[in-house]
């Protein structure tokens, strides 16, 4: 079983006896696909960042229940059938099985073998580290100064001479 979050914006012309019946809906919805609810908190009406529907503003519930991951695609898909319903979130909020496998993972620095004994296994060559690339020196260091006019000729490439162009 995971617990999960789900955000419910309602339309905001619903009386409050119809949102009510619509959260309802859902918390019935949860219960009989085996879950179970741990909170629903009404947020109330909100402003939305953008039209939703021809609508400004929505009634927000906000609901936290335990369920087995298998049966939500089954309630998300009673969420978008119904009319009352502008937008719907389910995540994750965390796993409630049984020990967790990143707990008994080593440290990846602590166990690390060297490089040739495991391209030496593994038959293939051995990635290499990423090359850090070296620091950019400061603006007034003399390492940041513009090369003079000599080390200039020496470093660029020879200019190309024009010729003229065969007359046929």
């Amino acid at each position: 079983m995971r617990r999960y979050e789900l955000m419910l914006l309602l339309r905001p012309d619903l009386e409050d006896d119809k949102l009510q019946s619509a959260v309802e809906k859902v918390t019935r919805a949860i219960v009989n696909a085996g879950g179970s609810l741990s909170k629903v908190s009404p947020w109330g009406k909100r402003r939305l960042a953008y039209e939703i529907q021809h609508f400004r503003d929505a009634s927000y519930f906000l609901i936290h229940f335990d369920i087995d991951p298998s049966q939500v695609r089954g309630i998300e898909r009673g969420l978008l059938i119904s009319e009352e319903i502008l937008r719907h979130l389910v995540i994750v909020l965390e796993d409630r099985g049984a020990g967790r496998e990143d707990e008994e993972l080593v440290p990846a620095v602590a166990e690390r073998q060297p490089e040739e004994s495991v391209a030496d296994s593994a038959g293939e060559p051995a990635e290499t580290e990423p090359t850090v690339p070296e620091p950019i020196p400061a603006a007034g260091s003399e390492a940041a100064q513009s090369p003079t006019l000599e080390e200039s000729d020496e470093a660029s490439e020879p200019e190309a001479v024009e010729q003229p162009l065969a007359q046929a």
